[in-house]
């Protein structure tokens, strides 16, 4: 369900910022597992044995597959909600808190300091990183979702979005579709 600009300001750290261009989706660049690999060293060294999980995830983790130039990433650790365990060292290397939304899994997500990077914080064991790492994992090892969605998103891409998030909120019908079949071929 698509969420209003009252529901986005609400959990939005700092400045909502609308979108002032379309939204650019690019085919799929061998550069971004490298993005990944060094975001993951430095937030390794940064957080030590707090990372419980990185994992690179989002439609950059899928080889041919277009996407926004946005590293998404999901970490876990022991509890998102403790944000005294982990933020303040991560804004010290320069990584800004931009969302924190308690109701949907203590999620958090910040930006990063020098790459265009989504990193994604969840408490170890949450149910959302199981369904987002079986989103990728499916869409690696099927070709026709990969076009599904791939079509997907360049047809929402070509529409005028005021926010980044309705944006995402417009893709959750196809994920979800895609989704139920990721499950029922696991079974």
């Amino acid at each position: 369900m698509a969420k209003t600009e009252e529901e986005i300001r609400a959990y939005t750290i700092g400045e909502l910022k609308p979108l002032t261009s379309q939204i650019v989706v690019v085919d799929y660049d061998s550069a971004w597992p490298s993005l990944f690999a060094r975001e993951d060293a430095r937030i390794r060294s940064i957080l030590g044995d707090r990372v419980r999980l990185l994992e690179h995830a989002g439609s950059t983790s899928v080889p041919s597959l277009p996407a926004k130039p946005i590293i998404d990433m999901i970490l876990a650790v022991p509890n998102s909600a403790d944000e005294s365990a982990y933020v303040p060292p991560m804004e010290a290397a320069g990584y800004v808190l931009r969302i924190r939304e308690p109701d949907w899994f203590e999620h958090r997500l910040f930006k990063g300091p020098d790459t265009d990077v989504n990193l994604h914080v969840f408490p170890e064991g949450c149910t959302e990183i199981d369904q987002m790492l079986l989103f990728r994992d499916w869409l690696r090892t099927n070709a026709e979702e990969r076009e599904l969605y791939a079509a997907n998103k360049r047809e929402l891409a070509k529409r005028e979005w005021r926010f980044m998030q309705n944006y995402a909120d417009a893709k959750t019908e196809i994920v979800h579709e895609i989704l139920a079949r990721a499950r029922a071929a696991r079974t």
